[in-house]
């Protein structure tokens, strides 16, 4: 019997994957912080899709088969029969189910064309759904499709009133949904989501085809009586608590399926209109800065589907066969889960004069916006796939620290919160250095300008703000070698003097500061801070050892931690630290290793999966890479916190400890840094 082709589509992403995972949440729309929508759960049928914060904001799913009707997503109706769902694979840009059941195959993709190198596309906020279909058991089956898109995506809670329209663009039906206030930008903080703006659902115009802004009871019913959705939308009026969710919903009729599989997509797309506040000034995202309208963004999605669809299997090909190839199998899954989630926690804005800023949300942290200390963890994505990303991170901090009301001789530690960024607000804020992380910052400012200036092979962007990072370096020449009582990326476990760790990255900082002045002509200063770096560092060697390993803190006999920042001394080929304090570290840390990996120190059972990928990678074999590796896949596989994967858990049980959906996931993309042929073959893509 031949093998159909989507049963084939489907065994190529299990192979892709290695089919192994179970993730505690599967990435379905992934574009920012607000339009961001996960299963967590092993079916999709077994919960409400959701927010990354945990609201509902549900997307449904039918299939009508010979006048019998099934739930392929979502949980309503809920006296419906359930088609099987026998697999799930999770790409870097696509996420695709199987469903087989009443003698046929559904293979959802849900595919968000997140190219790293294409910005005009990845701010693009549309993610397609395709459904294709085919028989199973030699017969033709009547076939119809429905699919709804709840308007609880469109506001923070539920309670908010809600408008929905219809538009005629050309040949084009589009409905779209908002909330009734449209307050736009006068909320910031964590745990929201989005109250302004439009969310769309649009489909090719063809034969078979209906749409209808309607209640989801009445979406429903009708499709399982009639095997399409109403013909008409409600004209009620939204009142909170008094009526079930209003949707947009499509259905499709496929008429008679065979074996060979029959093909419809729609795109559900999210226009905010303004993204963020820059120092009092409104941004638009990217795509809109030529002008584009919604209508635009609709119609350029539909236009391009085929030729997205094509390039994003190729770019999902090559990086799960690279991302093997460094790291093995488990490694090459869970960056793969990783992949969109760190895109999506980000927004892609234009300046005024078109320069592309890029914003990080400090997800479920305190939700500052554009922090530091999330960038450098993150910083390993954005070095591989496209370092004109990370430059667009850090060129709003670098502007605000050369102005006036910066007053601190060390880097900020954020601009805001999410997603108004008009100055910093942690800690002491503008007013005072309590709180604050002058090394932390200040180092990993210094280490990420020097990792992107490697890749480019010039100074030029450190040219421009050689002042600011100047008063840095002779900020961490003073306090870095042995830091005071100050917090570093790791704040959730309290103020910590003499650390460690802290130093490491700050003498390293000071090295990468020498190099960039080596580039810039400066050789003077280049020996001078290179000089200052190699004795830094034969200090910290003296001042740290205990016996084999090294401790957590100059001044604690008995502690140990894991030193991830010695990572930019084999990155940056620094070459400060003696080959032995690595091999130390490493045969240590074996001893230490629970069920779900190592520990970040010695005074808790927690790590962070970002940091532990980054000590694996101090490792020269990828046995000994995966031995550190690869319980953060198990953690992630048999974890039974079902979030977005979190970069901080407990290594004994595998439960979340704090923190979900961030971008600093993105760290476990290092691996592909230290190969060089595979960092300059990614970054250096046109």
């Amino acid at each position: 019997m031949k093998i159909p082709q989507v049963l084939l589509l489907s065994c190529l992403a299990c192979h892709l994957t290695g089919a192994g995972l179970r993730p505690p949440a599967v990435p379905l729309v992934a574009h920012d912080p607000y339009f961001s929508i996960w299963s967590m759960a092993d079916h999709l049928t077994d919960q409400p899709t959701k927010h990354w914060t945990g609201t509902n904001q549900s997307l449904s799913g039918l299939v009508r088969v010979d006048g019998h009707t099934f739930r392929i997503m979502g949980t309503e109706p809920r006296n419906s029969a359930v088609l099987e769902q026998t697999a799930v694979a999770v790409l870097p840009t696509r996420t695709e189910y199987t469903f087989q059941g009443a003698g046929i195959q559904v293979a959802l993709e849900f595919l968000t064309p997140a190219l790293p190198q294409d910005l005009d596309v990845l701010s693009r906020p549309a993610t397609y759904l395709t459904w294709r279909i085919s028989s199973l058991d030699g017969k033709n089956h009547q076939v119809s499709v429905y699919f709804d898109a709840s308007s609880e995506i469109a506001v923070n809670s539920r309670e908010e009133p809600v408008t929905w329209a219809r538009y005629r663009t050309g040949d084009l039906d589009v409905l779209r949904a908002g909330s009734q206030a449209q307050p736009v930008l006068q909320k910031s903080g964590d745990n929201l989501r989005i109250d302004w703006g439009y969310f769309y659902v649009v489909a090719p115009p063809g034969a078979g085809l209906a749409n209808a802004a309607t209640f989801r009871p009445d979406a429903m019913k009708e499709f399982a009586a009639s095997g399409h959705v109403p013909d008409k939308d409600s004209m009620e009026t939204f009142e909170p608590y008094a009526q079930p969710s209003a949707v947009l919903s499509y259905s499709f009729e496929l008429g008679e399926v065979g074996a060979s599989p029959v093909s419809r997509h729609l795109v559900i797309a999210y226009d905010d209109e303004f993204s963020i506040a820059y120092f009092e000034r409104r941004l638009r995202p990217y795509w809109r800065r030529n002008g584009a309208t919604a209508e635009d963004m609709l119609r350029a999605a539909l236009r391009d589907y085929d030729t997205l669809e094509e390039r994003c299997k190729e770019f999902d090909r090559g990086l799960q066969a690279d991302l093997t190839q460094a790291g093995g199998d488990e490694y090459a899954q869970l960056c793969a889960l990783a992949y969109r989630q760190t895109l999506a926690a980000h927004k892609l804005t234009a300046d005024i004069d078109g320069t592309p800023l890029y914003f990080s949300k400090e997800n479920f942290s305190n939700g500052s916006i554009d922090t530091v200390d999330v960038t450098y963890p993150s910083s390993p994505f954005f070095l591989l796939f496209n370092p004109r990303l990370l430059e667009a991170q850090l060129k709003p901090v670098l502007d605000y620290a050369g102005l006036p009301r910066w007053p601190f001789p060390f880097a900020p530690h954020d601009l805001g919160r999410y997603p108004l960024a008009n100055g910093q607000q942690y800690g002491g804020g503008e007013k005072t250095e309590e709180n604050q992380m002058p090394v932390e910052e200040s180092g990993n400012m210094l280490l990420m300008v020097a990792a992107m200036e490697q890749i480019d092979g010039n100074a030029s962007f450190a040219q421009r703000y050689w002042p600011v990072l100047t008063k840095w370096a002779e900020y961490l020449k003073s306090k870095g070698l042995d830091p005071e009582n100050q917090l570093c990326t790791d704040d959730f476990a309290g103020h910590l003097a003499h650390n460690a760790n802290l130093s490491i990255k700050a003498i390293l900082a000071l090295a990468a500061y020498g190099k960039l002045a080596g580039m810039l002509g400066h050789a003077d200063v280049q020996h001078e801070y290179e000089r200052l770096a190699r004795g830094y560092a034969a200090k910290w060697v003296a001042m740290d050892a205990e016996g084999g390993h090294y401790r957590l803190a100059f001044d604690q006999p008995g502690t140990w931690s894991q030193k991830y920042n010695l990572v930019w001394d084999k990155l940056l080929k620094l070459n400060l630290f003696p080959a032995q304090v690595v091999q130390g570290e490493l045969a240590f840390y074996a001893a230490h290793e629970n069920t779900y990996g190592l520990p970040l120190d010695n005074r808790a059972d927690y790590t962070k999966i970002d940091w532990l990928t980054w000590t694996a990678t101090l490792a020269d074999s990828q046995i000994e890479f995966r031995r550190i590796f690869d319980p953060a896949y198990r953690f992630a596989n048999e974890s039974p916190s079902r979030v977005p994967l979190t970069d901080w858990y407990d290594t004994k049980t595998g439960k979340q400890v704090g923190f979900q959906a961030r971008s600093v996931v993105g760290g476990l993309f290092i691996k592909m840094l230290a190969e060089p042929a595979i960092w300059q073959k990614y970054a250096a893509k046109p």
